[in-house]
């Protein structure tokens, strides 16, 4: 029996002219989203490569998971030019019916936040001095969801010495 290795041990830089988009991948990112892996490619890097799958005859690689990390490469000329055009895949070799499965378990298996823990992050970082402008940015949530999470969080020195209504803090930066 031959040894199994994951294709995570097989990382490699390929300019992101030969990777291509599948045609069926039902999973959709908001706007709001979309800019937040932008930040979060542009702060941390890409943390985690691409699923590819290798189409000899077009010598070009089909994306099976990662299409909105491939398109902030596609579509941020920042993160192109640090990354010089090179996108982290990994490879999997499956026919196409494999590979639609292992777009949607890639999918369905990141889970949601759970509120109650956001709102106790949300807590964490006021509580070590960070501005609501600085939570915005790098959390990326929206003003409402901020209030949201305050108010289900139920603690009071969330809100202490701050006026209700808007404040110079929700200025964006």
């Amino acid at each position: 029996m031959e040894k199994f290795k994951s294709p995570v041990y097989n990382v490699m830089a390929v300019p992101v002219e030969k990777v291509a988009a599948n045609n069926y991948n039902p999973n959709v990112v908001a706007p709001p989203e979309m800019k937040l892996l932008e930040l979060s490619i542009w702060e941390d890097g890409y943390t985690m490569p691409c699923v590819c799958y290798y189409v000899a005859d077009r010598d070009e690689y089909e994306i099976v998971d990662g299409y909105h990390r491939y398109m902030v490469m596609k579509t941020s000329e920042r993160v192109y030019r640090r990354e010089n055009g090179l996108l982290p895949i990994t490879v999997i070799d499956k026919d196409v019916a494999g590979r639609m499965v292992s777009t949607i378990r890639h999918n369905r298996a990141r889970g949601t936040h759970s509120v109650e823990l956001m709102s106790s992050i949300v807590s964490e970082l006021t509580k070590s001095g960070m501005s609501d402008a600085w939570i915005l940015r790098n959390i990326g949530m929206s003003k409402d969801e901020l209030l949201r999470l305050r108010q289900i969080s139920g603690l009071a020195e969330l809100f202490a010495g701050r006026e209700f209504g808007k404040s110079e803090d929700w200025e964006e930066e």
